[in-house]
């Protein structure tokens, strides 16, 4: 484990600096295009039948590394409590209907879109993948990963009410996109019947327990920070909540990415505010902001490397370029056409529809989910298109997000930002 923690590490570091030394781009898209890279080069020599030995090293390194397991129980936690920390909890309640209605209502419809329009083109392209499959597929690909879009929107330069939205959407709908899935894979392993009944308890108990949990740790947090001031016991504390609050959530059967995001948007609000003297405040943020951007880098790193794991083909390739196409339709139908057509209700500037449909990033959380399929020809099949539409969203979606909010938030009032605080 240490040998694997240490290589992981190193090699993300070396790309780090890479990236900053030669390709100036955003530290984790940087490091995945230079992982992507290299693979691609170890794929094509291999290809060409040289023998160079560093295919099979790198594949059995990616072996030892269970990256469902590595992400879903282990970083994900980190990166959600981080990500939500530095939410603006006041400005967030202001949308919060919003927020509720794209991240659960839409993200439901769109695994229904994804699903069934998967389901009737594969067959166009010579591909086979059962119905429920499609709904797999569809569940794990339409939640926005909160990992990739709040990383990219640092830099976007989105007003803050889109910036809210687009953050609040990003950190609920995994949460709910999860809870889809593992309902369908009930299904499909035969653990669960497929009715609304079954759907809709799990739906309370996974959902809206890692609410109540997170609300719950996120209170006690809370009061033992306000009962001192010592920046290395409260960093402890803030440390200790999350991983042992994550794992408590897996044993009492509730949504952990739910209860850590509520968690961080009680710590990071009333906790800094309220708990926190200045010289803990600086540590704690210091600590969470370096521990983001680590295990964001090896998180990128690692889904570069994956791509040598997948044995692409002409017809999987087509397929892929569809499940692109198609994710984008379902987030434009789904999110950017309720908000264009209700423009007053969202209370968004103008040409939100755009950023919203277009700022929809997908990351690791969806290939983690599509890992965690049973073994067979159907997983590789959704692994290959869910590899397909997340490639494209990092590095195509995320390269040119800073430019759609621009062009699309080019004609709104002069002072839209402060229209909207």
């Amino acid at each position: 484990m240490l040998d694997i923690a240490a290589t992981c590490l190193v090699v993300t570091a070396l790309f780090a600096y890479l990236n900053h030394r030669l390709f100036k781009l955003p530290t984790t898209i940087g490091v995945m295009v230079i992982a992507l890279v290299i693979s691609m080069v170890m794929v094509g020599l291999d290809a060409l039948g040289i023998d160079h030995g560093l295919r099979s090293r790198e594949e059995t390194f990616l072996k030892s590394i269970d990256f469902s397991a590595v992400l879903m129980q282990g970083m994900l936690s980190f990166l959600l409590f981080a990500a939500a920390l530095h939410v603006d909890l006041r400005a967030l309640k202001e949308y919060r209907w919003q927020i509720a209605l794209l991240a659960f209502v839409g993200t439901a419809c769109s695994t229904a879109l994804v699903g069934g329009a998967m389901w009737v083109v594969l067959p166009l392209l010579g591909i086979s993948l059962p119905l429920l499959y499609c709904l797999l597929f569809g569940a794990l690909i339409s939640p926005t990963d909160p990992i990739a879009v709040m990383g990219i929107l640092k830099s976007a330069g989105a007003p803050r009410s889109l910036e809210l939205v687009i953050a609040g959407e990003s950190l609920f709908n995994d949460g709910v996109g999860v809870v889809i899935f593992v309902l369908l894979l009930g299904v499909l392993v035969g653990s669960a019947e497929p009715t609304a009944g079954v759907a809709a308890e799990l739906l309370v108990r996974e959902a809206g327990g890692g609410v109540v949990f997170g609300l719950v740790l996120g209170y006690v947090v809370f009061h033992m920070l306000k009962s001192i001031d010592q920046y290395q016991v409260e960093v402890m504390l803030t440390l200790a909540a999350v991983m042992g609050g994550y794992a408590l959530a897996s044993h009492l059967h509730v949504s952990g990415p739910l209860a850590m995001v509520v968690c961080g948007l009680i710590v990071g609000n009333g906790g800094r505010a309220l708990a926190m003297s200045d010289n803990t405040r600086r540590y704690v943020d210091m600590f969470w902001e370096l521990l983001d951007e680590i295990l964001n880098a090896v998180l990128f790193v690692l889904l570069g490397l994956e791509v040598i794991e997948i044995a692409f083909s002409a017809s999987l390739l087509a397929a892929g370029a569809a499940a692109v196409v198609v994710a984008m339709a379902a987030r434009w139908l789904t999110v950017g056409l309720p908000v264009a057509l209700c423009t007053p209700l969202f209370r968004l500037p103008s040409g939100s529809a755009r950023v919203l449909t277009w700022g929809g990033l997908r990351g690791g959380i969806s290939v983690a989910l599509a890992l965690s399929l049973p073994a067979g020809a159907e997983r590789h099949i959704v692994l290959t298109l869910t590899y397909c539409v997340v490639v494209f969203s990092i590095l195509v979606q995320g390269l040119s997000i800073g430019r759609v909010v621009s062009a699309a938030l080019a004609d709104p009032e002069p002072d839209q930002r402060k229209a909207h605080p």
